[in-house]
């Protein structure tokens, strides 16, 4: 969503209560998701989305339900998109599939993914609790799919561990380079992932 959007003065009389709602969700996830959650202001959250401070408590109560909210829309979009991607066959396709439903899941949003997984998080409680759902639903179906493709390797148990750790490194470590470059759209995204498959998957190799 454009900056003009999040400056948009969100308690002009008229406006949706859904409408408001989002817009402060998404100034909000954008500011906890660059400072994590022990640093993000509530009051810069205002500033951004052109509100005034007590309206965040007025619909959200606190500054860890405002967080919750966050995490609970961020959350339910990625693990729904990769659900949405584990139907067809379970070969390379798959983990394509994946990837471009995080993607799309992740377009215009990416500091989506920092949300769920912001390390600032207090190590127990409500929004502990909550992060700790969607990371697991997300790690537990990369390791089906992981599993469903070595399903022909079974005699060696440490191959699936092994690759599914590579999988869970290959996500965040290519949403994170995404961060680094918020002008490359999903579409961008998915074909230079198209392209490096592909000279991986030819067999040929590069020295020096």
């Amino acid at each position: 969503m454009g900056k003009q959007n999040l400056t948009r003065a969100v308690g002009t009389k008229g406006m949706p209560r859904k409408e408001r709602e989002e817009l402060i969700l998404d100034a909000a996830a954008g500011e906890f998701a660059r400072k994590g959650y022990a640093r993000g202001s509530t009051a810069d959250v205002a500033a951004l989305a052109g509100i005034t401070k007590p309206l965040i408590y007025e619909y959200f109560r606190s500054r860890d339900g405002l967080y919750l909210a966050c995490v609970e829309r961020a959350g339910s979009r990625l693990v729904a998109a990769v659900r949405s991607a584990q139907e067809g066959p379970s070969d390379l396709t798959r983990a394509a599939r994946t990837l471009e439903a995080i993607f799309r899941a992740l377009e215009s949003r990416v500091h989506d993914w920092a949300l769920v997984y912001d390390s600032t998080l207090p190590s127990d409680g409500e929004l502990h609790d909550a992060a700790v759902v969607y990371r697991r639903e997300l790690n537990r179906l990369g390791a089906v799919g992981v599993a469903d493709f070595l399903d022909s390797a079974p005699d060696e148990p440490l191959d699936a561990d092994f690759a599914t750790h590579l999988w869970y490194g290959t996500v965040s470590a290519a949403v994170a380079w995404w961060r680094h470059h918020p002008e490359q759209t999903a579409d961008d995204m998915i074909l230079r992932f198209e392209r490096i498959v592909a000279v991986l998957y030819s067999g040929r190799t590069r020295i020096g």
